[in-house]
Formats: C-alpha cells, structure tokens, sequence
C-alpha cells in the first residue's frame, strides 16, 4: 500500500513499524519536545503532498498531536486504539502495533473541518452517557475506537467530535441506536 501523504511519527523505531506497513515517507518529531523548525518541516509538507499524523496514543503522543493540530490545523490525523499498540511489557507506541494496525489507522485517516463550527454538544454526550455515568469510560472507548479518532476523556471527545464534524446521529450510528 502506497500513501502519498507524510506520516509523522514521533520517532526511528515508529518509522521502521510504519514503513514495514506501508510504503511512505516519514517525518519525526524526535518525542514531545517538538521544535519550530521541525514544526515548520511540517508544515511544508502538508502544503506540498499532505501529512497524516499518527503519534502514540498516550499522553506524550496527544501532547505532540495537539502542538501539531494549533500550528496546522487542517492537518489529516490517523489513530490507533492503546490496546492495539501495547507490547507484551505493556509498553504503547506505534512500535509495537501489527502491520494490519498501522494499515488500518493509515487507511481510516480523519480530516478536521476548517473553520470551529459546533456539529455535537456536551448535552448530547450526556444524555448518551458518554461523558456521566458508570460505563461512561467504556462507551467512550467503544465510540473512539468506531470512528478512528483515538481515546479520548469527556472534554477531549467532544473537541474531537466538533473538529471532525461528527453529528449526534453519526455518534449514535457508531454506538449501535437505531433509528426513531
């Protein structure tokens, strides 16, 4: 499988894992201490070809995507669910992820809108029991891992929803509601 886009990772071992998968060029941000320059590498590739970041689902790798998404905000993003990128110490990374993984974060890439635009509020999460209640962790999880946007906390899933225009029917769809 060929993509014409950058990957953006956030290191060597990523692009080895990464390029076993797939054949692309790579970008690193070398961890979360991301710089201007690297930033602005970046940026020049989203404009010439196009980028896709795909860093580790933990807190270093959403710190990195986040920097990423303020400095180029129309920037494509690719997930891959934590429990998919853990290796048998229980360490997560894009690493440690099977080929057929990186495939499938590659293939379900998610494009943010350009402009802030509310299509989901908190209200709704709410009353889908995604943000309060007991299994309101698990729902998320079910729900992140449906739409490829990678896991996510209350606050952080409705960002996400907002900046990749989901809708409370697309949400309910992925959750398994059936039309009223």
């Amino acid at each position: 499988m060929k993509i014409n886009e950058f990957v953006v990772v956030e290191g060597r071992d990523d692009t080895v894992n990464v390029k076993r998968a797939v054949d692309c060029d790579t970008i690193e941000t070398n961890g979360s201490a991301i710089t201007k320059e690297t930033l602005e590498v970046i940026k020049q590739a989203h404009e010439k070809r196009g980028a896709i970041v795909l860093t580790d689902p933990d807190f270093p790798g959403d710190k990195i995507r986040n920097t990423i998404k303020q400095y180029i905000p129309t920037i494509k993003h690719a997930f891959i669910p934590r429990d998919k990128a853990k290796n048998k110490k229980g360490k997560i990374g894009v690493e440690h992820a099977s080929i057929e993984v990186v495939k499938e974060a590659l293939t379900n890439v998610s494009s943010p809108l350009e402009a802030d635009i509310e299509t989901i509020n908190k209200a709704v999460l709410i009353d889908l029991g995604l943000i309060i209640g007991p299994e309101a962790r698990q729902r998320r999880k079910v729900l992140c891992n449906k739409l490829n946007i990678g896991h996510s906390n209350g606050k952080q899933l409705l960002n996400k929803l907002n900046a990749f225009g989901y809708t409370e029917k697309d949400v309910k769809e992925a959750l398994g509601y059936k039309e009223e």
